[in-house]
């Protein structure tokens, strides 16, 4: 069995410490291998790794702890819930971390992927080109197998071309884009609405056609202001909750 070990993290001071922490090892949870150990690193080896105090690092595995992905032990420590299951809406504070989150723990088929022509909707994110390259792939449940949603995702030619498929089996494409291909994105712009299952979706999630589904649009732009991949997901609407939470302080 191989040791737990969580993902590195740039952490962005203007949003809570304790919260990009707990997003980031809550992925690196979700996404870890079937062989990996179920005991967590001691409070202060995480501390350390992300590089935070022992105060902040306690306070993320707090929230963790609350969704039922953890469960701590008194002189035992700290270990995985071996049949955690993401089901708790999470919190999403404008966090890179928050979107890996979100896409982990689930099994990955490839539908397809290659240069198509630019899509007529998508043209305003990328003007200066004629073609994307499209990435298509269906997510289900870890444990029961359900498909639970199925994404999208049209990316810049010059990025593709250090993307690997076999990692898109693994990790969501934002983590691919940031950690592999070394996209420095510079922020990602979310919309979330009601739709109807069209033939194809209804098929690929096995619900009924024109039934609800929660439609997801993903843009995501480097440092230099380019949109770097568009990602448009579709998921079961009786399996996806999302929640917002607006700080005013």
């Amino acid at each position: 069995m191989t040791a737990f070990a969580p993902d590195s993290l740039v952490l962005n001071r203007k949003l809570p410490l304790w919260y990009q922490v707990s997003q980031s090892l809550r992925a690196s949870i979700l996404g870890r291998t079937p062989d990996a150990s179920l005991r967590l690193p001691t409070e202060e080896q995480l501390a350390t790794h992300y590089g935070v105090s022992v105060l902040t690092m306690r306070q993320a595995l707090k929230e963790l702890e609350a969704e039922g992905l953890i469960s701590r032990h008194r002189r035992r420590g700290t270990f995985i819930e071996p049949g955690a299951r993401r089901g708790a809406p999470r919190r999403l504070l404008g966090s890179i971390d928050a979107i890996v989150a979100q896409q982990s723990g689930e099994l990955t088929t490839i539908l397809g992927h290659g240069p198509t022509p630019v899509p007529g909707e998508l043209v305003e994110y990328f003007p200066d080109e004629e073609v994307v390259v499209t990435y298509r792939r269906l997510r289900c449940d870890g444990e029961s197998g359900e498909p639970t949603n199925w994404a999208e995702n049209a990316v810049r030619p010059d990025v593709a071309a250090g993307l690997d498929v076999a990692d898109l089996e693994r990790w969501p494409m934002t983590k691919v884009l940031r950690d592999v291909v070394g996209v420095r994105i510079s922020k990602i712009t979310d919309t979330v609405e009601a739709r109807l299952a069209d033939p194809a979706t209804a098929d690929l999630l096995k619900v009924p056609l024109l039934s609800p589904i929660l439609h997801y649009t993903g843009v995501t732009y480097d440092r230099e202001g380019r949109v770097v991949d568009v990602a448009r997901i579709r998921y079961r609407g009786d399996r996806f909750s999302f929640s917002v939470t607006v700080d005013a302080h």
